[in-house]
């Protein structure tokens, strides 16, 4: 297993190890959380969240995660760029590079799909990084109109889906549920595969203005140097999460009987506000993230190395999410989808991002990359 230098600076300017900026780990290892929050409920049958459950859910978990990692997806896009360039290669051979580690992402992520679980993302963004490698190339102009044009078609997609089961006063979380079940591990493969396809493109589409956004951030390097855009981070952050909460409100209202009766209007109206204001909210919590960044730059204690290790090994626990949800939940496993519920959902989803953290320190105590992280470099730089 190679060895990997992740030395503590001492230099206190949000660094955390050397030559290598605090926030955008940080923010993939808080990222981790926010995936495992929103995906450890689609694995049990009841799915009632409860009033506070569902607000805690509604506002800043469900259309927010995947903002959130398509915006930091973006971001280590132009980093990968950045660092090839500086180590001497020409455009040609950079995109080459970026487009062969999506090929292989994606293919990371349909085995994924195929072998544990139906709510595969890692397929989908492989496709993007292949389909987004020319917008490097392009102005910020173009970047900022793939993100603005896309998110028009993504709002309505996702839009239809929660306007359904509002009109129905079905549980969202209930329509959401792609993972629980009592059908056979080949019954849940034939699923799974059939599905695939649809899911992927839709996935696809909907993770494209997060990504385009994270590309132009990271032209500003506003997270690997959050102290010099610190005034700009405080304005970004109070005003996207302001949006979003603003926004996921109406719909967190009517799905918990809260609003008796909306209309119609307000309905249609509720339902595309969510997720377009989860796209504010998910890149609000990267800034976030950032903010605290600056601080924990100056105070580097052992939750902050944690976390940011878990940020730099976050392919291979995502991947660890998925084995312990079919490990906790699928009938062949412990067979608890039934039994735990929502509440029980999120007390996995919370102890599995603890135990990432934990193995996350201990690879990096021990100098060692994530296993998945190590495959995939091997594979795409080979």
């Amino acid at each position: 297993m190679t060895r990997w230098n992740e030395t503590p600076s001492a230099t206190g300017d949000a660094r955390a190890f050397t030559g290598r900026a605090l926030a955008p780990d940080l923010a993939r290892g808080v990222m981790l959380l926010a995936i495992s929050l929103a995906h450890a409920p689609l694995f049990v049958t009841r799915t009632d969240p409860g009033t506070v459950g569902g607000l805690l859910q509604t506002v800043f978990v469900l259309n927010h995660a995947r903002p959130l990692f398509a915006f930091l997806f973006g971001y280590a896009l132009v980093q990968l760029l950045r660092n090839q360039q500086e180590r001497g290669s020409d455009w040609g051979s950079a995109s080459r590079l970026l487009r062969r580690r999506g090929w292989w992402l994606t293919a990371f992520g349909l085995a994924h799909a195929a072998v544990l679980v139906p709510v595969d993302i890692l397929a989908a963004y492989g496709l993007c990084s292949i389909l987004l490698v020319g917008l490097l190339r392009r102005d910020d102009a173009a970047l900022l109109w793939t993100a603005g044009l896309v998110l028009i078609p993504c709002t309505v997609v996702v839009g239809v889906g929660m306007y359904e089961p509002m009109t129905q006063n079905t549980s969202l979380f209930a329509v959401l549920s792609a993972a629980a079940g009592d059908a056979s591990p080949w019954e849940m493969f034939v699923s799974r595969i059939t599905r695939l396809p649809a899911r992927t493109g839709l996935c696809l589409l909907l993770i494209i203005p997060g990504t385009a956004l994270g590309m132009w951030a990271a032209r500003r390097r506003i997270l690997d140097d959050p102290a010099a855009h610190r005034p700009f981070l405080v304005r970004a952050t109070i005003v996207t999460t302001a949006l979003s909460v603003a926004g996921s409100l109406p719909a967190w209202l009517i799905e918990s009987n809260l609003w008796p009766d909306p209309s119609r209007t307000a309905m249609i109206v509720a339902a595309g506000a969510q997720p377009l204001t989860g796209y504010f909210g998910g890149i609000g919590m990267a800034g976030l993230v950032a903010l605290v960044a600056l601080r924990a730059g100056r105070r580097h204690g052992p939750l902050t190395t944690a976390v940011q290790a878990l940020g730099r090994r976050s392919l291979t626990f995502y991947l660890f999410q998925s084995v312990v949800f079919v490990a906790v939940f699928y009938p062949y496993g412990l067979d608890l989808q039934d039994d735990l519920g929502f509440a029980g959902a999120v007390v996995v989803a919370v102890t599995t991002w603890a135990l990432s953290i934990v193995g996350a320190d201990l690879m990096r105590r021990a100098g060692h990359r994530g296993p998945a992280e190590i495959l995939l470099r091997r594979l795409a730089y080979r």
